[in-house]
């Protein structure tokens, strides 16, 4: 479990593919391994992963599976891509982000980047469209192992013609297409610009995805009680839920 507040951003020094993953070894400020132990869990751009083997000072090595590199952008990475970092959480960790469990749902593509003042709003378009319902404004949501608020959500196609980020309204970077599909925006202080590998990608670079884990579970509760009902668990479960309430109530 982790906070997705990055403690520190790591630079690849080795990458060693094989055909059944990678080994990744990670250059590191010495602090981040005063505490570890060969097996602790480590966030890598919000990929939870295994810490195989240490050299206290200054790096650290793990493996990464098959799976995780089609899942994640980590099958991306070269030498010197720096990445972000954090431990796991302990006993006396604050959360000052939200419940991240490094398990990473999907990618998504950066379609936009303007600057607003000092800070700077990234719009992302999922790759698996199905993700879009777990993201809200202001909301969570875990780029890179980074914990941000959601700031502008767009659940279907708005001009397929281009638009949003990009437009004459917005300035900043964009093109043709990139409301397609759906998309979220997040915006970035200038602090956190300073402290994490996301603002530093353009247009057209993919970041980590994890959602909010609150919003699935009760997706799965509102289905299984429809379907304890003998309602199924298909389309419309709010729709039903909240047409269930109101009879309910007219009832009373």
């Amino acid at each position: 479990m982790f906070t997705g507040i990055v403690e520190c951003i790591g630079t690849v020094s080795s990458l060693n593919p094989s055909p059944t993953g990678t080994t990744l070894t990670i250059s590191t400020p010495a602090f981040l391994l005063t505490d570890a132990h060969q097996g602790d869990s480590i966030s890598i751009n919000g990929t939870c992963l295994t810490l195989t083997s240490f050299t206290p000072n200054n790096s650290f090595t793990v493996g990464i599976s098959p799976e995780t590199l089609r899942r994640t952008n980590l099958g991306r990475l070269s030498t010197s891509s720096p990445v972000n970092l954090e431990r796991a959480v302990s006993a006396s960790t604050r959360m000052g982000g939200h419940f991240v469990q490094g398990h990473v749902d999907t990618v998504a593509e950066i379609v936009g980047v303007r600057e607003d003042g000092e800070a700077r709003v990234v719009r992302l378009r999922p790759r698996e469209r199905g993700v879009l319902r777990y993201v809200v404004e202001k909301g969570y949501v875990c780029l890179d192992g980074a914990s941000l608020t959601v700031t502008r959500v767009e659940d279907g196609e708005v001009g397929a013609d281009g638009g949003g980020v990009g437009d004459g309204n917005n300035g900043g970077e964009g093109g043709k297409g990139e409301d397609e599909g759906g998309w979220w925006e997040v915006m970035l202080i200038a602090y956190t610009q300073e402290k994490i590998v996301t603002a530093g990608k353009g247009v057209g670079e993919e970041v980590n995805v994890e959602v909010d884990m609150v919003g699935k579970y009760v997706e799965k509760s509102v289905r299984g009680y429809f379907e304890g009902l003998g309602e199924g668990g298909g389309g419309g479960v709010l729709e039903r839920m909240v047409g269930r309430m109101v009879e309910e109530r007219i009832k009373k």
